[in-house]
């Protein structure tokens, strides 16, 4: 079932002024709920959608930075609204197709990864695909293997 409440510009505001103000990764605005997220890259958006799924269905979400594949996750949960500092033009491809309205500050040909040296891993990864579930495959299997590299 799809949650059709609307999002209240008010809400919007809030949860970019708080995605600004405290120097947070993502505000999650669900009803009157705000959720602040601090872990980089699509951790916490995949842990959204796998352990609390209703949390991201029909949310307003306010992030940092937005690639292919936070994009899919946030389609996957079934976000409503998107604003992200920077997002990547595969990313804003992706929320048109599938109907979620996103805005950003700065839209940037890709997502590169954090010493700049290259693209994001996860961008690289997702580029090549077309949907958002082939990109969640693609996730998975790239935590997978980070979280077993750690000690």
């Amino acid at each position: 079932m799809e949650n059709r409440t609307e999002i209240v510009p008010a809400q919007r505001r809030a949860a970019i002024d708080r995605l600004r103000a405290e120097e947070c990764s993502c505000v999650v605005c669900h009803g009157d709920r705000f959720l602040v997220f601090r872990q980089r890259g699509v951790r916490d958006l995949y842990r959204l959608l796998k352990e609390e799924p209703g949390t991201l269905r029909g949310a307003f979400v306010a992030d940092k930075v937005v690639g292919k594949g936070a994009a899919a996750l946030m389609v996957l949960g079934g976000v409503r609204g998107v604003f992200a500092e920077v997002a990547s033009m595969p990313a804003l491809e992706l929320f048109r197709s599938a109907g979620v309205e996103a805005e950003c500050a700065c839209e940037v040909p890709h997502i590169v990864d954090r010493t700049r040296t290259g693209l994001c891993p996860v961008e690289t990864l997702c580029l090549p695909v077309r949907t958002p579930e082939e990109c969640l495959e693609r996730i998975e299997m790239f935590l997978g293997r980070t979280e077993s590299g750690r000690s």
